[in-house]
Formats: structure tokens, C-alpha cells, sequence
């Protein structure tokens, strides 16, 4: 396997490794997609993919691997440090923090690709839990981190809710630790869902007795869904190839999951806390909202943009 490595500085941590599979086809967001990966549509001013590095960032990550596939040339693009977006802002004279904010290398960020591979005569990579496991030469025997390239979270609390999942995954030594939200009891079916033990049912950091992938209607009356954020030992590469593929042929991350828990191994969820927000981008209606929300946050023009959208309800012709 080959790793592509962009910035060259390390700074070492207790968790300094973070994965990020980018490789999904973003077909519930067609034609948007079409042209343009998912992780680079907009959110405000910065592409999706941009707030979750940042997350990461801010965590303590210093090192991150994008498992790819030969559509999201992009995203690589996007964080090269001498793209022609740097040297513009450079010749233009702009404010050395402008351009500092996209210059990975001088804050000590290393970032590598390598892509998921789609099995010789199929259409598609072979899901989650084969993308994380394109990153096992990269991970060795460390602990590390997986976000979903197209999930933000977002929120003022210090600590975030990545460094209190790298907390309590350390402190309890635990093999996973999961991200967790409470999702409306129609949308259960849509999530992979978390099921506490009965004791811990209302802990903010809950045990679990089961992780259950898009269950039907009646199956749990859980509404714990994953938040798209993980703390995994390396152990976890284990458990992935010992999963047998769905029927339609992929490999669920959340089987591998449960395989964990199935042989007594501590798997933990933290929830996120008031004032913290997922935006995942799965469809149009999600992404509209979240761009909004972002835009309104612009420190330049958020301001501006809720005066525009005022006048443009009170119009008749909306």
C-alpha cells in the first residue's frame, strides 16, 4: 500500500492519528456530485472536509490519512500547502494569518492519501469498515481516530466532544469509543444505533451492549446513533476481517463493532452535549441547512446575510 505524504513535521501525541474515509460516491446528492466530492461542497466560506480536519486539529491530531478513490483528487488539492490558492494570497500581499491558516506544514499537520479499492468487476468500495481497514500499514499497533469526512460537528464546548471521547477512551482502556446523538424515533433506521446497558442507559459516557446497523422499525428502542466519530485500538483490524459482508456485499464497520463487544471488550459511547450540533450531509435538505447555519456564522458577512434572508421571506413572490 502506498501512503502519498504531503507535509513532512510530526508532533507526537498519546493520539496523534486520525483516519478520514472520503471514498463514497455522494449519490444521494446528485447531480451536486456529479462533479465535485461531497467533502468539498461548501459550508459557509470552507469546504465540508476543512471543518472536520480543523476538529481534528484542534483535538490534538497531527497526522491524518484520507482514504480515498480516484474521484476526490480534490480534496488532496485542497490541502496541498503549495497550491496556487497559497501562492495567489502570497503575491496579492494578503495577511500573513490569512495565508497561515491554510499552511499545514508550518503548524506541524502531515496528511496522507491512499485509496479504498473497488473489488475487480463491482461499482463501488466495500463500505466502512473496509475503508478503515485500508488503514492498518498507516495505524500500526496505535490508537487512533476516524471521522467521516462528511459529518461536522460543531460547537463552542471546551472540551470538544473528540477530546472527551480520546479522554475517556484512555482513561477507561477502552478497544472503541463511540460518538453519540439521539436521533428522532423515526429516523432510527437510517443510523447505525447504539444500545447502553441498561445501568448507564443516562450517562453521558454510557457502556454498550450492542451497536445495531439501521435497524427496522420495533428492533430497539434506542436512539442513540453514532455520530460519525470513533476512537478504535488496533485491535479493531482484527475484528473487520473476521466479518462476513452484508448482502449486498459490504463490509459494515458496526459488525466489527459488535464483534468487539461480543468478546468483552470495553466499547463506550459519548454524547454530544447542549450546544453541540452534527450536520450530516447525506441529502440535500441536510446540506442547505447546514451551508446556511455556517453562513450565518461568517464573522464578515453573517451578518449581512440575515438582514438578506429577512427581506427575501417578507417578500411576497417566496
Amino acid at each position: 500500500m502506498t501512503f502519498f505524504r504531503l507535509t513532512s513535521i510530526f508532533a507526537g501525541m498519546t493520539i496523534d492519528k486520525a483516519v478520514i474515509p472520503v471514498a463514497g460516491l455522494g449519490t444521494r446528492l446528485l447531480p451536486t456530485t456529479k462533479a465535485v466530492p461531497k467533502e468539498m461542497l461548501p459550508a459557509g466560506r470552507l469546504p465540508i472536509i476543512h471543518h472536520v480536519v480543523e476538529e481534528l486539529i484542534a483535538a490534538g491530531i497531527r497526522r491524518i490519512l484520507f482514504v480515498s478513490s480516484r474521484s476526490k483528487v480534490a480534496i488532496e488539492n485542497h490541502f496541498d500547502d503549495y497550491s496556487q490558492l497559497l501562492m495567489a494570497l502570497e503575491l496579492d500581499g494578503r495577511d500573513v494569518r490569512e495565508v497561515g491558516r491554510f499552511d499545514y506544514r508550518q503548524r506541524g499537520i502531515e496528511f496522507f492519501f491512499t485509496r479504498q479499492q473497488v473489488p475487480l468487476g463491482g461499482t463501488k468500495p466495500l463500505g466502512t469498515g473496509d475503508a478503515i481497514a485500508a488503514a492498518e500499514s498507516f495505524v500500526g499497533d496505535s490508537d487512533f481516530v476516524v471521522a467521516f469526512g462528511d459529518s461536522i460537528i460543531h460547537g463552542e464546548r471546551d472540551p470538544s466532544l473528540l477530546q472527551r471521547m480520546v479522554s475517556s477512551h484512555a482513561d477507561r482502556e477502552s478497544a472503541c469509543t463511540i460518538g453519540a446523538w439521539n436521533v428522532e424515533a423515526d429516523q432510527v433506521s437510517n443510523y447505525g444505533i447504539l444500545v447502553p446497558r441498561d445501568d448507564e442507559a443516562d450517562f453521558q459516557d454510557c457502556r454498550l451492549q450492542d451497536v445495531i446497523e439501521k435497524p427496522s422499525p420495533g428492533v430497539t428502542q434506542s436512539r442513540l446513533a453514532v455520530s460519525a466519530r470513533y476512537v478504535f485500538g488496533a485491535e479493531i483490524f482484527a475484528q473487520i476481517r473476521a466479518v462476513a459482508p452484508a448482502a449486498n456485499g459490504e463490509i459494515y464497520l458496526t459488525d466489527a463493532i459488535r464483534r468487539l463487544i461480543e468478546n468483552g471488550r470495553e466499547v463506550r459511547a459519548v454524547r454530544l452535549a447542549d450546544g453541540e450540533q452534527r450536520y450530516d450531509i447525506g441529502n440535500h435538505r441536510a446540506y442547505f441547512r447546514t451551508f446556511v447555519d455556517f453562513a450565518l456564522k461568517d464573522p464578515e458577512w453573517g451578518d449581512d446575510l440575515k438582514d438578506y434572508l429577512r427581506e427575501r421571506l417578507a417578500r411576497d413572490d417566496v
